[in-house]
């Protein structure tokens, strides 16, 4: 059978980079540690859902400029949807998912999280700019994902 030469050529590269693809992934498993994710890889729940539904959501006052947020999310909203601090408060949230993996996000800060059920999610922030802040899911949660917001008051 005759194969053309520039034929040949692309055959021959595309096995090579096969090659390299293949030795890239052993050598990243073997010698670097990096694994593919899997069930054996994941983490244990640390919360059940019985605990998450005893969870009281709401704003908690450590100490002044100091607030501790627990807040829940459920098809398709927020609890508490509204939350009120003071402005230059450090405010540490700890955030429960009650059925799926949803998302919390609050645009123009650094505070982006996914919520996975049975892990709780814990990020601290401190907000130095008055005004109204969205509260957003950024992780597709069902038909009602667009609806699901909430929103975060910095009080002067």
């Amino acid at each position: 059978m005759h194969i053309h030469p520039y034929e040949r050529r692309w055959i021959q590269f595309s096995i090579g980079m096969l090659i390299v693809f293949g030795l890239a992934i052993i050598v990243s498993n073997v010698f670097l540690g990096i694994n593919i994710p899997g069930i054996a890889n994941s983490a244990e729940p640390v919360i059940s859902l019985e605990e998450t539904e005893a969870i009281e959501p709401g704003v908690r006052e450590l100490g002044p400029g100091r607030y501790e947020v627990h807040m829940t999310a459920q098809v398709w909203r927020f609890e508490p949807s509204e939350v009120r601090i003071p402005v230059g408060s450090t405010v540490t949230f700890y955030l429960y998912s009650k059925d799926i993996i949803h998302g919390f996000k609050i645009p123009n800060t650094t505070l982006s999280l996914m919520i996975i059920p049975g892990q709780v999610g814990k990020m601290t922030y401190t907000f130095t700019e008055p005004g109204e802040y969205p509260i957003i899911c950024h992780e597709y949660c069902g038909a009602g994902h667009h609806n699901m917001s909430g929103t975060l008051i910095v009080e002067e």
